[in-house]
């Protein structure tokens, strides 16, 4: 359980650097909205081109083997951060975002079901909320240090920038001098990437070397279930298919609710300074719902009807956060995350329970449902981009119904009583 504590601080803090690299990017490549958002669809999409093929790969190379070989591919990610910033050219840094999302779907394919099976499953959320605590704190570190790393010593670069955005909205144009000292100062701000991510990329190989000497035991989870489960076909489980349509929604409105913090934040008026503080805030506020669900699941509370709570919470928030205006609005955004704190710990167990032979497939599906990060967030990307960013939250309102769904009836279709 300790490395797999460890995993969950990998994910978490190579994951919501994403809310740092969003605002960067559009930045440093000269992005609008929608093509900014295309971060967050390169890096979740490999989850579901490579979930399946995960399986397989854990099942030829063993736990330990596969998990530092996800270890060894988000390094090489990390190092294509180098060539991307060097030339500037945004399509490296997809590429770069998808090979490190290729990495951790591996990593989450091993770990997720670990944390599912090592006990009790009603008290499976619990010890998923202890795994979101690793997984957040890591991302508030991450942000708030590539916040610093990227734009702490870069606000001469942002002003003169600004300087240049300003003359060319307004109709302007630029001299050939200023043009060529515009993209000096793009290529300046665009490297200060490169030593971030040369560290991230030494860290990564020591703990890929230090799993691999750590014999991370194999859990034979066909062996030990097969027993509570038929023998049928995978698809004749309707609850874990809702399942992982669910977990597909939840992914996408999780990812809203942080990433898109920063630029809603400047829409309103914040500096980049400033609103750097609103996706830790959001994790801060993830963290304190894990903290709560170890407490009071299942001793108080169901996790299902915790479930069908936060739900309900979420919905109440997004329709507060589209109707006020300022300050009010950024606190309702952030206390989704609040909201969202039981969603991936029970939807998980709650998809999973009783599948017996078949769970490590079904693992593989339920991480493939993180691509929902990769299509909701561009979706709201596009809507914010053709109304505004606080209007685009409207698209989270039909995937809170889905979670609400599956939370009050499709955990139960099909499931022996």
């Amino acid at each position: 359980m300790t490395i797999i504590g460890i995993l969950f601080f990998i994910f978490g803090f190579v994951t919501w650097l994403n809310n740092v690299l969003i605002p960067f990017l559009k930045e440093a490549c000269e992005l609008s909205d929608f093509q900014a958002w295309w971060v967050t669809f390169a890096f979740y999409i490999a989850y579901f081109i490579t979930a399946i093929p995960s399986s397989y790969v854990l099942k030829k190379t063993g736990y330990s083997k596969g998990i530092s070989l996800g270890l060894l591919i988000m390094m090489v990610g990390s190092l294509l951060f180098i060539p991307a910033a060097i030339s500037r050219n945004y399509i490296i840094f997809l590429i770069a975002l998808f090979t490190q999302g290729i990495g951790l779907s591996l990593l989450q394919t091993a770990a997720n079901p670990y944390v599912t099976i090592l006990g009790p499953i009603n008290t499976a959320a619990r010890r998923m909320s202890i795994m979101g605590i690793c997984n957040k704190v890591a991302g508030m570190i991450g942000i708030l240090l590539l916040t610093s790393l990227l734009f702490g010593g870069s606000s001469h670069i942002t002003e003169q920038l600004n300087a240049f955005k300003n003359l060319e909205q307004s109709g302007i144009i630029l001299s050939a001098d200023q043009l060529i000292q515009k993209t000096a100062l793009l290529d300046q701000l665009a490297r200060n990437v490169i030593v971030p991510y040369i560290v991230m990329a030494v860290i990564l190989l020591i703990l890929a070397i230090m799993v691999v000497f750590s014999k991370l035991p194999d859990i034979n989870v066909e062996e030990e279930e097969s027993a509570k489960s038929e023998s049928k076909p995978i698809y004749k489980y309707p609850y874990m298919i809702l399942g992982v349509i669910a977990l597909f929604f939840y992914v996408g409105v999780e990812v809203i609710a942080i990433d898109s913090l920063n630029l809603y934040g400047q829409e309103l008026g914040y500096t980049v300074a400033e609103s750097k503080y609103f996706g830790t805030a959001s994790l801060v506020a993830l963290t304190i719902g894990y903290l709560l669900a170890i407490v009071l699941i299942p001793k108080y509370i169901d996790q299902r009807k915790a479930l069908v709570f936060q739900t309900c919470l979420a919905i109440l928030l997004v329709l507060a956060a589209i109707f006020l205006k300022g300050l009010p609005s950024i606190i309702c955004i952030i206390l989704l995350s609040f909201a969202h704190a039981i969603m991936w710990p029970a939807i998980w167990p709650l998809s999973l329970e009783g599948l017996g032979k078949h769970t490590k497939l079904a693992s593989a599906f339920l991480i493939m449902a993180i691509a929902g990060g990769a299509i909701i967030p561009l979706i709201y990307g596009g809507l914010a981009g053709a109304f505004s960013r606080q209007m685009a939250y409207l698209v989270m309102i039909p995937c809170y119904l889905v979670i609400l769904f599956f939370a009050i009836w499709g955990w139960k279709v099909g499931k022996k009583a």
